[in-house]
C-alpha cells in the first residue's frame, strides 16, 4: 500500500556566493563521472546475465543517483538568488550573517545563516528556514530570542554579529 506524502514546502531560494560557485562546480564535476560510470556499465552489460551481475546492478544504481543530483542542480540552479551585499548595519541579524549565542547555561555558539542548499554542520552553518534561523531574523545585538526545539524551549542572547 501506497502511504500519501504531502510535497514538502518550498525553499528558500537564497544563497551566498561561495554556495552558488560549489554547487557549479559540483554539477560540471557530475557530467565526466557520469560519462565514466556510463563506460563501466555497458562494459558490465556486455558480460551476460544481467539479473545476477553484481556490477551491472551496482552500476545502473549509481547512474541513476547522479542523474537525480544533475536533474536537480538543473532545476535548482536557474531558481538561486545569489545574495552578495552585505546589509547597512551589522546590528541585525540578516541572510549570511554568523551570529554568535549565549544559551540559558551559559554556552556559547557561532552560527551562520546561509540557504538550504549549502548547508555544512561541521561549519555550523544553518539553513535560513530552520526555526533558529527565523528566530533570529531581524534581531538587535543583545536580544533574547526563544526557540522550540523538541526538547523544549531554548532562550539564546545574541552577544556578537559580523558578515
Amino acid at each position: 500500500m501506497i502511504r500519501y506524502r504531502p510535497p514538502a514546502p518550498p525553499k528558500s531560494p537564497y544563497i551566498t556566493i561561495e554556495g552558488m560557485r560549489v554547487l557549479e562546480r559540483e554539477q560540471k564535476a557530475l557530467w565526466p563521472k557520469r560519462r565514466e560510470v556510463v563506460v563501466h556499465l555497458s562494459a558490465a552489460a556486455a558480460e551476460g546475465d544481467r539479473s545476477e551481475n553484481a556490477e551491472y546492478i551496482y552500476r545502473k544504481k549509481e547512474l541513476r543517483e547522479l542523474d537525480r543530483r544533475i536533474r536537480y542542480l538543473q532545476k535548482r540552479l536557474p531558481e538561486l538568488i545569489a545574495v552578495s551585499e552585505k546589509p547597512q548595519t551589522a546590528e541585525r541579524v540578516f541572510f549570511g550573517a554568523y551570529i554568535e549565542l549565549e544559551n540559558e547555561d551559559d554556552n556559547f555558539s557561532v552560527y551562520r545563516i546561509v540557504g538550504p542548499d549549502e548547508l555544512d554542520h561541521g561549519k555550523n552553518y544553518i539553513s535560513i528556514d530552520s526555526p533558529l534561523a527565523k528566530a533570529l531574523m531581524k534581531k538587535m545585538l543583545g536580544d533574547e530570542v526563544t526557540v522550540e526545539v523538541p526538547s523544549g524551549r531554548t532562550i539564546y542572547v545574541i552577544n556578537h554579529i559580523s558578515y
